[in-house]
């Protein structure tokens, strides 16, 4: 069974790609781990990307591409891809790359949640500079507002969290991401699932669906009885 997973800004995608990955035992490919593992290993190519990060440009993708796929030619079924494809270039590398080696994706699945919602919910997130601890002022509140539990630093908000932050990549994702669920849609493998409500009641809207893949896919492998 092989995967694309997407959403918005604080829509969980990450966090349920991880009960995907133990439910259903699919290899994990995420660009973003991928682009920062290059960067942490300072290999040329990692240099490169972050001098692009750096100037606050979009790593090209051409590299992107090619730090994914190179992936799959390690994990060619079973595979979650997240975050990737996120431009019609690297959709077209993807399917590219997938017709050429018989492969296919089974469902692309977009856990939506409404701009208001993504804006909650990042915007909320606390973080404690010194030593990391993470919460959240309405779903996972300090005992003592603005200060951390685990060691008693004062929280702070990242940049990048802010309201007016949050919306613009909200913007930004929609925009970017339109012609791909447009595209995925006439594939006839998109599905959107409803982000809205906790981890547990959105889980049980995916679960159904990727349990009917993977049920599907075993009884596909099995052999014909002899007659």
């Amino acid at each position: 069974m092989n995967v694309l997973i997407f959403g918005p800004p604080g829509s969980g995608k990450s966090t349920h790609s991880r009960r995907i990955v133990e439910r259903y035992g699919l290899v994990y490919v995420s660009s973003g781990d991928l682009i920062r593992a290059e960067i942490e290993r300072g290999s040329e190519l990692g240099r490169e990307m972050k001098a692009y990060l750096e100037r606050g440009s979009l790593i090209p993708d051409t590299i992107v591409n090619s730090l994914v796929i190179s992936k799959l030619r390690r994990h060619r079924q079973n595979f979650i891809l997240d975050g990737y494809p996120r431009t019609p270039e690297q959709v077209l590398a993807l399917e590219n790359y997938l017709y050429d080696h018989g492969m296919s994706i089974d469902v692309a699945m977009e856990i939506f949640i409404s701009k208001e919602e993504s804006v909650e919910r990042i915007s909320g997130r606390r973080i404690c500079p010194n030593c990391g601890a993470i919460y959240h002022v309405k779903y996972r509140p300090p005992k003592v507002p603005g200060v951390c539990d685990v060691c008693g630093s004062r929280l702070v908000q990242r940049d990048d969290d802010r309201p007016e932050v949050v919306e613009r990549r909200y913007d930004i994702y929609t925009r970017n991401m339109e012609p791909i669920i447009k595209f995925y849609k006439k594939q006839g493998i998109y599905v959107r699932i409803d982000g809205h409500g906790d981890i547990e009641e959105v889980w049980e809207r995916i679960r159904p669906l990727l349990d009917y893949l993977s049920s599907r896919e075993a009884t596909s492998r099995v052999p014909p009885s002899a007659p």
